[in-house]
């Protein structure tokens, strides 16, 4: 066709202070070089080759040669040509995150990546073409979060059915907030909750998609000061006639102290509750936080009892924390952002939710150990209409009462925010097609490979020292021991070490691109990694290869 456009997405830039032994270098080169022999990923991008090959000419066209500014059977033409570009080149990405022998992530520093992709908006359009370079690039430098040896966030994996789901829904582009415009998705929105709120034991109650788990806390205080102070939504801070108070464990999300900071009630009067050896609010200490508070004429109304923290994975026990509450009058919270999907399974739901059906409300996020697609995070509560007591602002001009249907399935009149994205057809969709036996199966398996992670690694102690031996999640929390301290008493002086070489090792597998863990501090203990299982991808032999390739990657620390 005589084009000769051709644009590169290789920066040749080199890596800024690249660390590490050499022992990364053959291994490393394998798993690019296959990569890129796989892949249209990985070095220069002839655009002009890519299309021709799939017969998909859209040279010289722009976004005014297709759907919505254009019409006609030749903007459909061009459309769908541009569309199966673009789905080719999310082909190649999806394909490359489920292959072992490629890499999770290319690094590259902000300093380096701003000069690999162009990110500037020009004055004029720019062509399809161009376009396509442009995804083909963004997905280039992603990282692969999908990908079987990526244990570095909660949120993992790369469910096809639920991507799917996603596809669908940005296309029908429906605003979440009444019947009138998104009816299907709205009764698929009141299944699901509906089916959700049955696993949690609740006869009525009322439940609505939130944009995460931190606004679903949020919700959580909102509402319970809604409970007891109903004239605050009207009158404010004057309504209520002393401070109050909402309790947390020490451990538990930030989000419960972000909540508190931003309802008004202050970072001062969110108190940390200790916990226990494994991570557990201690429901002594919240006893005699809440007395003493009580005693100084203080108003204890909330406590959030975290079902699956973020670092350790630990379950605050329910039933002795919700006696507390009903003891004292006070909203119990579950935060099961995290460990909500073990609900699903009929051997690890006993000894972590006895007392679940006893909760005001509850978080619960889909999005991740469920696997389901950022973001689905669903906010539950026992008592129905409260939620819309509490929120509704009766804005007639959007939620017309006078409508021709039953307008009690309108929802936007009773969140926070008025435009909601729909978060629900992916999540339905993915429960279709693995039903509720299938989602148990993935809460037991995951739970498998963390119990075969933790045998192997006591297998080999000299290498890896584990710090809470009998996780009650996919948490897996450790320091990686090199050489040189294997031998080495282990004492103060020794974990201060170890939390270096854990911030080292992290920059050497960064690096290297063949594995992600995540890292943190916690308490007296200085950095240390936090490995999570939860992508349904992995495997046991996944597992060996994080720990063969820790060791690789570190030994000489």
């Amino acid at each position: 066709m005589g084009r000769e456009r051709r644009i590169s997405n290789s920066s040749g830039l080199g890596p800024e202070g690249r660390r590490g032994s050499q022992l990364q270098g053959s291994r490393e080169a394998r798993a690019r070089l296959s990569s890129m022999s796989k892949s249209t990923m990985r070095g220069s991008f002839d655009v002009s080759t890519f299309l021709d090959e799939k017969d998909l000419n859209i040279e010289a066209k722009t976004f005014r040669d297709i759907f919505p500014v254009a019409s006609g059977p030749d903007s459909e033409e061009t459309t769908s040509k541009f569309l199966y570009a673009i789905v080719e080149i999310l082909l190649d990405f999806i394909n490359q995150t489920n292959d072992r022998d490629g890499p999770v992530l290319d690094f590259h520093h902000p300093s380096q990546i701003t000069k690999a992709m162009d990110f500037t908006l020009p004055e004029q359009g720019l062509d399809l073409e161009q376009l396509v370079v442009d995804c083909r690039t963004a997905l280039r430098y992603q990282v692969k979060t999908g990908h079987p040896h990526f244990f570095n966030q909660l949120s993992q994996g790369l469910d096809i059915v639920s991507m799917a789901g996603e596809w669908l829904a940005a296309t029908a582009n429906a605003n979440m907030f009444t019947y009138e415009i998104a009816p299907v998705f709205i009764m698929m929105e009141h299944t699901v909750l509906l089916k959700m709120r049955e696993v949690l034991g609740w006869e009525e109650g009322d439940s609505i998609l939130a944009p995460g788990g931190s606004i679903s806390n949020m919700y959580a205080v909102i509402i319970a000061r809604h409970k007891q102070f109903p004239k605050h939504k009207q009158q404010g801070m004057r309504s209520i006639p002393a401070q109050l108070i909402c309790y947390t464990s020490k451990h538990s999300h930030y989000s419960l102290k972000g909540a508190a900071s931003t309802v008004g009630l202050g970072l001062d009067n969110c108190r940390e509750v200790p916990v226990d050896s494994r991570g557990r609010m201690d429901p002594s200490s919240l006893r005699k936080i809440i007395e003493e508070d009580k005693s100084n004429g203080f108003l204890p109304f909330f406590v959030n009892c975290t079902a699956g923290t973020t670092v350790i994975g630990a379950f605050d026990p329910i039933n002795a924390i919700a006696d507390i509450c009903e003891e004292h009058g006070i909203w119990l919270h579950i935060d099961a952002a995290w460990g909500g999907g073990l609900l699903m399974s009929k051997t690890h739901r006993p000894a972590r939710f006895a007392g679940v059906e006893r909760a005001n409300s509850l978080t619960w996020n889909p999005h991740k150990l469920m696997g389901t697609l950022l973001q689905c995070s669903t906010f539950h509560l026992r008592e129905k209409g409260i939620l819309a007591d509490c929120n509704t602002m009766e804005a007639r001009y959007l939620f017309q009462q006078d409508k021709h249907y039953d307008v009690s399935y309108d929802t936007g009149d009773k969140v926070i925010q008025c435009g909601r994205h729909n978060d629900i057809f992916k999540f339905w969709l993915q429960w279709r097609a693995k039903g509720t036996s299938g989602f148990e199966f993935q809460m037991d398996r995951i739970m498998e490979l963390t119990q075969y992670q933790m045998r192997r690694m006591r297998e080999m102690p000299e290498k890896f020292y584990i710090i809470v031996d009998d996780p009650e999640m996919v948490n897996v929390c450790f320091w990686y021991v090199p050489e040189r301290l294997r031998e080495v008493e282990h004492s103060q002086e020794r974990m201060q070490d170890l939390g270096k070489v854990t911030a080292e090792l992290k920059s050497r597998m960064m690096y290297a691109g063949n594995l992600m863990i995540g890292y943190q501090p916690l308490d007296d203990k200085p950095n240390f990694f936090r490995s999570i299982i939860s992508n349904q991808a992995c495997s046991e032999e996944d597992i060996d290869f994080m720990l063969e390739e820790l060791d690789r990657l570190g030994i000489d620390l």
